[in-house]
């Protein structure tokens, strides 16, 4: 069973940036893949960005592509989503997950097999 924490959300006007953090127990980190998706109020959870194992391939949706980096540290347990240029309609609970399978599904909420408990992020006009 893995553990995830999320943290990092809060309130910032649009422009601004964030860091979210979610940190991992247990010793197996580095096997798996890790995501970050949003789900806003009354929509769906949606896919906002992933990193392969290794932190060598990174995956975003289009709607945050060249704003939002992820990065892992396999050393801390940990992985980031540092959100820049932020707009209000990046205003959502943002969840962590990891995923162990051998052929990853980046994108696909059910393909993940852990999640946190979620950090809130509003972003004000």
């Amino acid at each position: 069973q893995v553990q995830l924490v999320e943290s990092g959300g809060g309130l910032v006007q649009a422009g601004g940036s964030l860091r979210l953090s979610c940190a991992a127990s247990g010793r197996t980190f580095s096997s798996y893949a890790m995501g970050w998706f949003r789900q806003a109020p009354g929509k769906e959870r949606e896919f906002a960005a992933a990193i392969s194992r290794n932190g060598a391939n990174t995956y975003y949706a289009d709607s945050v592509k060249g704003r939002f980096t992820i990065s892992r540290d396999n050393a801390k347990n940990t992985v980031y989503l540092q959100m820049n240029s932020l707009k209000p309609g990046d205003t959502a609970v943002y969840y962590c997950g990891t995923q162990s399978r051998a052929f990853v599904i980046y994108t696909d909420y059910g393909a993940y097999d852990y999640w946190g408990q979620g950090t809130q992020v509003t972003v004000s006009s």
